[in-house]
């Protein structure tokens, strides 16, 4: 089986930035996915379950394997010096390296260093996501405008999901394939190669708890999703992990539909559009699938600053096209 830097180095010349310092950037993500995991599986033996004492920017109480996973990442690409400013769910301000070795990358990262890290002491799978962009300055530290690009000027993206299996998951524009961490030789392997959702899914994924929260149109489309229909599938199976990673790979594989939309209480939704929903949408894309704010593409939308939010469908095409049906008729 191909390793993933074999992997890279083979299909580098269908990549428009086939560089050697891509193909760095992407082991050092690697590496440091290697070490959270390690953390991870030994969680509840060592001391680094619980709270880390202090919360991030969205008020969310930091635990300390969060804490350890954000380290892990600014570290590893930090020495690989391909990177000169990182976005990340566990810093306020945009982390910016001060070496002039980084200072000189040519790339700018966006990343959900521990993604569904409320459900660690469960041990319900939970993730990494990441976003790749070229940046816009020359060198120098890397400014909050390299990062402020919409989703369709991603370079990269991926995930990591540390599950039964630990996997890592990624597309440069060119389809989205698979790899999973062998233990006994430390190596990403390729195991999913070419990853397509599939047409026919039949799961949609919310937390219906929020169900008298929600908007009108989504209301009407959960209630399209239980109608007993055969033609359409119908009704549609309901399946919901709460971790963002776990539930879109669930459906990446199987097929369906993820749903965090805007609330009463939160009409913005909850997910960060840079570094969870634009990653996320660009690997929907890319395996035919599609992603949207319930109104239009997730990949066209602006960004206005680092932790924005934004309603988030994505999934099987189809399904993610129903919804925006539903959501546009109740705004009309």
């Amino acid at each position: 089986m191909k390793t993933l830097i074999q992997f890279i180095n083979e299909t580098q010349a269908d990549f428009q930035y086939a560089t050697g310092e891509f193909t760095r950037l992407l082991n050092d993500i690697g590496i440091a996915a290697k070490l959270v995991n390690r953390e991870i599986n030994k969680a509840g033996l060592a001391d680094i379950n619980g709270y880390f004492g202090s919360t991030n920017i969205q008020g969310e109480e930091q635990k300390k394997l969060d804490v350890f996973a954000n380290d892990c990442f600014l570290s590893a690409m930090r020495y690989g010096g391909m990177v000169c400013a990182v976005a990340s769910e566990e810093n306020d301000e945009l982390y910016t390296y001060e070496n002039a070795f980084s200072q000189k990358g040519k790339y700018v990262v966006a990343m959900d260093p521990l993604d569904g890290s409320s459900n660690i002491e469960v041990n319900v799978p939970i993730g990494t996501i990441f976003s790749i962009y070229r940046r816009k300055g020359v060198s120098g530290p890397g400014t909050v405008e390299d990062l402020l690009q919409p989703g369709n000027q991603q370079v990269a993206s991926g995930y990591v999901i540390y599950g039964s299996s630990t996997m890592l998951v990624y597309s440069t524009g060119n389809g989205v394939n698979g790899f999973t961490l062998d233990p006994s030789v430390g190596l990403f392997l390729l195991s999913h190669p070419d990853m397509r959702i599939p047409e026919g899914g039949n799961i949609y994924s919310i937390n219906e708890a929020n169900y008298i929260y929600f908007q009108q149109g989504v209301k009407n489309y959960l209630k399209y999703c239980q109608q007993d229909d055969k033609s359409t599938n119908r009704p549609y199976t309901t399946r919901y992990i709460g971790s963002l990673v776990a539930d879109f790979h669930r459906n990446l594989i199987r097929g369906g539909i993820y749903i965090y939309p805007g609330t009463v209480k939160n009409p913005n939704g909850k997910l960060r559009l840079l570094y969870e929903c634009n990653p996320i949408a660009f690997l929907a894309e890319q395996a035919g699938g599609k992603a949207s704010n319930g109104y239009e593409r997730i990949l066209d939308i602006q960004p206005t600053e680092l932790h924005q939010r934004v309603p988030f469908f994505v999934g099987t095409s189809h399904m993610v096209e129903m919804a925006e049906k539903f959501m546009r008729e109740y705004a009309e």
